[in-house]
């Protein structure tokens, strides 16, 4: 899938928390610190996100973009 973000960073998902429209994501990264995204449930249930899965974080501006290929 493209997309016009150019820094991208491999994560693993650590927690989902979800309410009935948004979500809440944790990932730990790397190197050691950790990141969260929060983005709508519809898009959490789009991706199968779960505690324990491999995703890159796409990052720009203030938005992390967690994207399951």
């Amino acid at each position: 899938m493209p997309y016009g973000a150019r820094n991208k960073i491999n994560a693993v998902v650590t927690s989902v928390k979800s309410g009935d429209v948004m979500s809440l994501a944790k990932f730990d990264i790397e190197r050691p610190c950790s990141m969260a995204s929060v983005l709508t449930t519809e898009s959490v249930e789009e991706l199968g996100l779960k505690a324990g899965d491999r995703v890159t974080l796409v990052v720009k501006a203030v938005h992390v973009l967690p994207v399951k290929e």
